[in-house]
């Protein structure tokens, strides 16, 4: 890595762009080198830091490194937190923050800065958190494919630029929680995808209990794991399946509805029937007319 291989721009964002929800105003890479001074000279005054002093800054930053290793710290965390390749970490704005690549190591950086209201609505809404900032989504083709796209982009300034900008930053905000969702389950990844595989199959008469056992996985911590990866618990999630399934044949036949009910799993008319609308918002003899194309 030379520390010279720096390629970045910095975008004036107006108010239209603002209204589309979210855009960019700074995109980069730069490789340091091991024992290079960091950060490099090139930036604005208002991106420039020192590893003791910090920044605050006035935008989101997403950085990812796919080289070398250092570390991260900021006004919410209680210590640094270790950064090393495929590591992927988001700045707040009006946060003070820190960061810097080992002596030994340098490193590989690509960075996107953004605005709006959409970032701000995710953040509020707790997708995205100043107590876990960093994430670790390993080396992906496709994150870095996404920021050379971004900084090509941006170079070009095309008509219409930055709302091309918008969805770059959107997929890789996207792939950075599915990537990171990944790497925390890796270890858990194959028992949810054969759970999940075994309730397409049986969920007429498949049990949460039974299904921990087919696992050989105690109930409490399956169901633990099993919300955590799907947001659903193992019980809701079957419901879900049995339901999709009911309104697959409320859409394609005329079987009564009582049958359809017994035939997916539910014993009882009555629980089936204030579970259908209450997910649905719609009786089931409501929701057979409207797909079916008759009037209501």
């Amino acid at each position: 890595m030379k520390t010279e291989d720096i390629h970045l721009k910095y975008l004036a964002i107006n108010q239209n762009d603002l209204l589309w929800g979210l855009a960019v105003n700074s995109v980069g890479t730069q490789a340091i080198a091991p024992g290079a001074h960091y950060p490099p000279t090139g930036h604005p005054a208002r991106y420039l830091f020192t590893e003791q002093k910090g920044r605050v800054l006035h935008e989101y930053q997403l950085l990812y490194i796919t080289e070398g290793q250092g570390w991260f710290n900021s006004a919410s965390l209680p210590r640094r937190v270790r950064l090393s390749r495929g590591s992927i970490f988001l700045l707040f704005p009006g946060e003070w923050h820190t960061y810097a690549p080992d002596p030994e190591t340098g490193w590989q950086e690509y960075w996107i800065g953004f605005n709006g209201a959409v970032i701000d609505s995710w953040t509020e809404k707790g997708f995205f958190t100043r107590e876990n900032p960093v994430v670790q989504i390993g080396l992906r083709n496709d994150i870095v494919h996404l920021y050379n796209e971004a900084i090509q982009v941006a170079g070009d300034q095309k008509s219409g630029f930055q709302q091309r900008l918008l969805g770059v930053v959107t997929h890789l905000l996207g792939l950075a929680v599915f990537y990171g969702r990944e790497e925390a389950f890796s270890e858990v990844n194959e028992q949810i995808n054969r759970a999940k595989i075994i309730i397409d199959s049986d969920f007429r008469t498949i049990r949460p209990e039974e299904l921990a056992d087919r696992l050989c996985m105690g109930y409490s911590n399956f169901r633990k794991v099993f919300k955590e990866y799907t947001g659903f618990s193992p019980a809701r999630y079957i419901l879900e399946v049995r339901m999709t399934h009911v309104k697959e044949v409320l859409t394609n036949s005329m079987q009564p509805i009582k049958q359809i009910a017994y035939d997916m799993g539910f014993d009882n008319y009555d629980y089936f029937f204030t579970a259908f609308r209450r997910m649905t918002g719609m009786t089931p003899g409501a929701y057979r007319d409207m797909t079916q194309g008759k009037k209501l």
